[in-house]
């Protein structure tokens, strides 16, 4: 057999998960054939790479090896891929840029204003629960470039060389629970209050599960979690039978109520991931735009945004509208950076990072 590109991404990805099952996830294959891609380079190189236990996999120093290799080389060839495609799109006379996102009730305004102000520009949407795969998919030339979110307490793993635009740097999480549930009369709920109820979430979005766990743990609350995902979930919140983490721009429904968490303990950092600043350029103003107009059209989410605004003396919340975007919101000067390796940039601020948190999945919620 001879070692193809592809082959090399597998390496490194079973490198950067450290599981045979995360990289078969961020990899769209399905374990058994992973592991039998796996056995194949391993016998076409005529050595272990990986060892693998209970608790991983762990590359052999000849896997070190290999990997100090593999890794520019499939950082070449996706940057081959992708200025080539982009340079075609651009000879042709539009841009047809591939987005990946996490689910994000902006996407659907974000499409329509691109179609809208930039002509020729006809944008493919892939849609993914895990924001380290969207990553990987864009490092690897798959995708232009993916909106995501980041789990406080739980860094993403960027790829050296993409560069990253922070749309909010802290998106709280609400929580959603029944119409009559007693918790839902108060304009801001406790997590003692919801000592007693069921918690559901996905536990496939990366970091969710683990950073409410450590929430509830650091409230006291040793609750009981359903794995579901986020339509299950919201249906049986209508019923009372558990409550579930919702992004703050869900809308209103009858059925359920939409609450901030008294001290807000749960937070995102919303982010849109590309291989050039240029690209970022390209497509992020409609996307901050689309964002600030689902905030202020969500009721809860808008009067938590009042009340931040109030709580800052009237002046200005970095990164956040006076009021809901017209045609052409204002700009807040996003930061951009490339980190150097998997880690947040370096000199991201400690206290400025996410703590613990968790992100609405579901599509269209």
């Amino acid at each position: 057999m001879d070692l193809e590109v592809r082959h090399l991404r597998v390496l490194c990805a079973i490198a950067d998960t450290g599981s045979l099952h995360k990289a078969a996830r961020e990899l769209g294959l399905a374990q058994p054939s992973l592991s039998t891609q796996l056995r194949r380079i391993e016998r076409a190189l005529g050595a272990q790479l990986f060892v693998r236990a209970r608790t991983g996999c762990r590359p052999t120093p000849l896997g070190l090896a290999v990997l100090s290799r593999a890794r520019p080389l499939v950082a070449e060839f996706a940057a081959i891929v992708t200025e080539t495609r982009a340079a075609a799109a651009r000879a042709a006379g539009g841009f047809q840029p591939r987005l990946g996102a996490t689910a994000s009730r902006a996407i659907p305004g974000w499409l329509r204003l691109l179609r809208a102000r930039r002509p020729g520009i006809e944008p493919a949407l892939q849609m993914s629960v895990s924001a380290n795969a969207l990553l990987g998919m864009v490092a690897a030339g798959r995708l232009d470039m993916a909106f995501v979110h980041e789990v406080e307490g739980s860094p993403l793993r960027v790829p050296p060389g993409l560069c990253l635009r922070v749309l909010v740097e802290r998106e709280p999480q609400f929580v959603t629970l029944a119409a009559d549930h007693p918790a839902a009369s108060r304009p801001q709920v406790r997590l003692a209050d919801l000592a007693g109820d069921r918690w559901m979430v996905d536990s496939t979005v990366d970091g969710e599960w683990d950073a409410l766990c450590r929430v509830l743990r650091a409230a006291g609350l040793d609750s009981e979690m359903l794995h579901g995902d986020y339509l299950t979930a919201y249906s049986l919140a209508a019923t009372g039978e558990v409550v579930t983490v919702s992004q703050p721009t869900a809308p209103p429904r009858p059925d359920l109520a939409i609450r901030p968490l008294e001290g807000d303990p749960i937070g995102v950092r919303l982010l849109l991931a590309a291989r050039t600043e240029r690209e970022l350029d390209a497509v992020y103003p409609e996307l901050e735009e689309a964002y600030w107009t689902v905030a202020w059209e969500a009721p809860a989410y808008r009067e938590w945004l009042g009340r931040a605004h109030a709580a800052a003396d009237g002046s200005a919340t970095p990164g956040v509208p006076d009021c809901p975007p017209t045609h052409h919101p204002p700009t807040h000067h996003p930061s951009t950076y490339r980190p150097p390796t998997h880690r947040p940039a370096p000199d991201t601020p400690p206290a400025r990072r996410p703590r613990p948190l968790a992100a609405d999945a579901q599509a269209g919620v």
